[in-house]
């Protein structure tokens, strides 16, 4: 079965003129940047059959001639034809939106050869748009959604949250797209239950910085949020744990389950950057080195005179760093020095967190694995 990619044009292939929104002289036809490249790296890298699905708004009726639309609407054909992208089929729907038809998007009018048709694999096939009528569009098709965040068209996260359940990726260019389509997200769901904690979380290496994070300890919670925002990862995480003896169980298992959340999420290493580094700030100088190379280990150069900061006893971030080292089986190497102790904490983490958005990384363009052993 083939999967096919349903794309929009107007700003997702074309610039979508702020004014008047219509494409109808030469001055206004502007692709959008690297549109051009990556949909003839889509042409030759996948399968995909390519459906262009496109609202005109009264074309054909005076107030949008065909005479106004059609050299620039062909004129974007071309150009992508002679870079190896064609279209399989074009739909253009010229109802206005205060009376729309059938055939205009989110409707299906279009597209219904291709629901229930067996040659086509729908559940595996990409919405690409920047507007909630493509969101939809999606969802009606049995298909998945790739929003291409607009600035005309805007959707903040509780607009996006209704379509969480066909929603698989935010885009803000064409090269993230592309790399979305040739590896995936790398999203995990992992739980680690003992008699002394109960850890659920799901992980998104590839996310923005979003957490939704619940230990039961609010500095904790602070440092975890940290990892999130400054590693541009996606982390919903909740731990309930024995708090009513002490910290230890709780700090020391949620490490534990983060680095296997870790390892769960980077067992493809093609391509992955793997070393990462960071160096920063303030009057507390922190350095954190990581390498997802397989092999677990902790250098550790950090004293704290205090005895907790927050609810968090200071003797604990030796082992949540130690634990997930061995979690994620990384190598960390971690280095600070500085007055005041919270800052000298806070920096690690931050630290820590960029070095591992520099570690998991990954080039679209190499399936190289990083290591003259061949093996990770």
């Amino acid at each position: 079965m083939k999967r096919i990619l349903f794309l929009d044009r107007d700003g997702v292939i074309l610039q979508e003129p702020p004014n008047d929104y219509q494409i109808d002289r030469l001055e206004k036809t502007h692709f959008v940047p690297g549109a051009i490249s990556y949909l003839s790296r889509v042409a030759t890298d996948f399968g995909f059959y390519h459906v262009l699905v496109t609202n005109q708004d009264g074309l054909g009726t005076a107030s949008y001639p065909e005479a106004d639309f059609f050299p620039y609407q062909d004129l974007m054909v071309r150009t992508l034809a002679g870079e190896g992208f064609h279209f399989d089929e074009v739909c253009i729907d010229r109802s206005f939106a205060n009376n729309p038809l059938p055939t205009r998007k989110p409707g299906t009018g279009m597209l219904t050869h291709y629901l229930n048709n067996p040659a086509f694999d729908l559940a595996g096939s990409f919405v690409i748009g920047d507007r909630w009528s493509d969101l939809a569009l999606a969802r009606n098709l049995g298909a998945k959604a790739i929003y291409f965040a607009s600035a005309l068209h805007p959707m903040d996260e509780a607009a996006l949250a209704q379509y969480a359940d066909v929603l698989a990726f935010v885009a803000h260019d064409w090269a993230s797209i592309y790399q979305f389509l040739k590896l995936g997200l790398r999203t995990v769901q992992h739980s680690r239950h003992t008699k002394e904690t109960q850890i659920d979380l799901t992980l998104n290496l590839d996310g923005t910085g979003k957490s939704n994070i619940r230990t039961g300890l609010g500095f904790f919670d602070h440092m975890l949020d940290q990892i999130a925002r400054h590693g541009h990862l996606d982390l919903a995480l909740e731990t309930r744990g024995d708090l009513h003896i002490d910290e230890h169980h709780t700090i020391e298992d949620t490490a534990i389950a983060l680095g296997e959340a870790f390892a769960l999420a980077l067992t493809d290493k093609r391509g992955l950057q793997r070393y990462g580094y960071a160096l920063p700030m303030d009057e507390a100088e922190a350095k954190v080195l990581i390498d997802f190379g397989g092999r677990n280990w902790l250098v550790w150069e950090a004293d704290f005179k205090r005895e907790k900061i927050g609810e968090m006893p200071t003797e604990m971030f030796f082992h949540f760093f130690k634990s997930f080292s061995d979690g994620a089986k990384c190598n960390l190497n971690i280095q600070a020095k500085g007055e005041n102790e919270h800052h000298k904490i806070e920096a690690i983490f931050k630290a820590f967190a960029k070095a591992i958005r520099m570690a998991v990384k990954r080039d679209p363009f190499s399936d190289q694995l990083p290591s003259t052993k061949g093996v990770l």
